[in-house]
């Protein structure tokens, strides 16, 4: 946490966005600094993500990529799957979301088109909830990944990531 603390706001700011693309949401948590530790920062994270505007999100939205299948899933998958997410594109006008941590990759695709499928009963200001809920839960995990990529000893390595 000490290397996250003292880092400048320029450099901190531009390392949260590939956490979540929300400038909004990457200055919330550089500004709430300093941290004592990484349940304090994820908190933090949390409530900067809770309070996003909708225009916020998209943004954050924007920048979001189609989830990866695993590379040996049959094609007759992709294109179950590609389809699913034309029809979900075409319903909320942006890409569908879901944080898929603690997956295997063999549980990958029937989670994916589940999600789709049930999410595409949703009324539009439903599914805004499930989206922020949904980005929210990425922004968390990829914060996490990050700190654990700089190594930082803030996190136990042996333990699994909370979330």
């Amino acid at each position: 946490m000490e290397h996250f603390n003292a880092a400048s706001e320029e450099d901190l700011e531009q390392a949260l966005l590939p956490c979540l693309r929300s400038h909004r949401w990457a200055r919330r948590v550089v500004e709430h600094r300093p941290y004592p530790g990484l349940d304090s920062l994820l908190a933090a994270a949390d409530e900067a993500a809770y309070d996003l505007t909708w225009a916020d999100l998209t943004e954050a939205l924007a920048a979001e990529t189609l989830p990866a299948l695993p590379p040996d899933t049959y094609s007759a998958a992709h294109t179950a799957l590609s389809a699913a997410h034309a029809a979900y594109e075409a319903r909320f006008g942006h890409v569908f979301v879901i944080c898929l941590e603690g997956l295997s990759p063999s549980e990958t695709l029937d989670r994916l088109l589940e999600a789709i499928r049930s999410r595409l009963t949703n009324d539009p200001e439903e599914e805004r909830a499930v989206v922020a809920d949904e980005l929210r839960r990425l922004a968390r995990e990829r914060l996490i990944d990050a700190l654990r990529g700089a190594g930082n000893c803030a996190i136990n390595h042996s333990e699994p990531a909370p979330g």
